[in-house]
């Protein structure tokens, strides 16, 4: 079910954008304990969307990705909206109680289980939401093919099912690749060449707050030699002051672009103290950047080892 919880409240959005790009049309194989009808009752949602509320005047909410997984036994979904609401889905059938199942979770904390079946052209999959002060109300979630992709309506009741009041109602129509002109490319340069300049100034000022809203959730850096940092690893130690620096900047910087994904390298100079003790190097750098619907998020980096006679 698409999930809009987090969005409205303790209110859900069954849901199915680090975003990935590309085309879902290539099916995995499938294993021979998931290879019955019942198991390909939800590939009509396999795909790769954007999402339209039309509840909210049918303007674009957010990208979406439903991919086949594990052979085939599972549905994923990666789902990204334009407010910052991020979350993940997996969807499976149940052969043993003959149920489909569904987990939802969020980048605000979100949990959501919900369990259902697949009848006259509909899945139907209805849980309940929980809030931290013990509340809950149930959720009912309704996917189908409609209007040249696929429609997700969800309603909830706070009397045991005696009643229901709509919740929302989303439509997934497939993304399009559109061309990009030269010009959009270049727009498209300047825009991820100022956000990693932008980006570097952050680090330099331990400034977490700019670095958090620049950085993929599923950010990982990895350095000459060898060692490895996620994105909690940066923002803590820029919180903590662990690092401070006298420069943080680089040269020859150049960016380039293929559709949504930005690469951009550059010679970086680096002095400062970390714990204590200096530093002072030059180190190339290539910084990869994903275009997602609320703007460019810096996913991956790699730097070499310091280049020699370097102070």
């Amino acid at each position: 079910m698409r999930s809009r919880i987090g969005m409205h409240g303790p209110v859900l959005v069954l849901l199915a954008s680090l975003l990935l790009p590309g085309e879902s049309s290539a099916r995995p194989p499938t294993s021979p304990k998931c290879g019955t009808a019942e198991h390909r009752q939800f590939d009509f949602w396999a795909g790769d969307w954007e999402a339209y509320g039309l509840d909210e005047g049918g303007k674009l909410i957010a990208r979406t990705r439903v991919d086949r997984i594990l052979d085939g036994c599972a549905l994923l979904e990666v789902y990204e909206q334009l407010d910052g609401l991020t979350g993940q889905s997996f969807s499976i059938y149940d052969a043993s109680r003959g149920v489909w199942h569904q987990s939802w979770v969020t980048n605000r904390g979100k949990l959501l289980t919900l369990e259902g079946r697949f009848q006259d052209g509909r899945m139907t999959l209805t849980g309940t939401d929980r809030t931290s002060d013990g509340r809950s109300t149930r959720i009912r979630g309704i996917w189908k093919q409609a209007e040249g992709g696929v429609r997700e309506t969800a309603e909830t009741s706070d009397d045991g099912e005696k009643s229901w009041k709509p919740l929302f109602d989303i439509l997934f129509r497939a993304r399009k690749a559109a061309a990009t002109s030269s010009s959009d490319s270049s727009a498209d340069e300047r825009a991820v060449a100022a956000l990693d300049t932008q980006y570097q100034a952050a680090v330099a000022k331990n400034d977490a707050a700019v670095m958090d809203r620049i950085l993929a959730d599923g950010f990982l850096l990895v350095t000459g030699r060898g060692k490895t940092y996620t994105k909690a690893d940066l923002l803590a130690d820029a919180r903590g002051g662990k690092t401070t620096y006298e420069r943080q900047d680089d040269s020859s910087q150049k960016v380039r672009v293929w559709g949504d994904t930005a690469v951009v390298t550059a010679l970086l100079r680096a002095r400062g103290a970390t714990e204590g003790k200096p530093f002072d190097y030059e180190v190339w750098f290539s910084d990869t950047y994903v275009r997602t619907p609320s703007g460019w998020r810096y996913v991956f980096g790699q730097a070499s080892i310091p280049l020699p006679n370097t102070k």
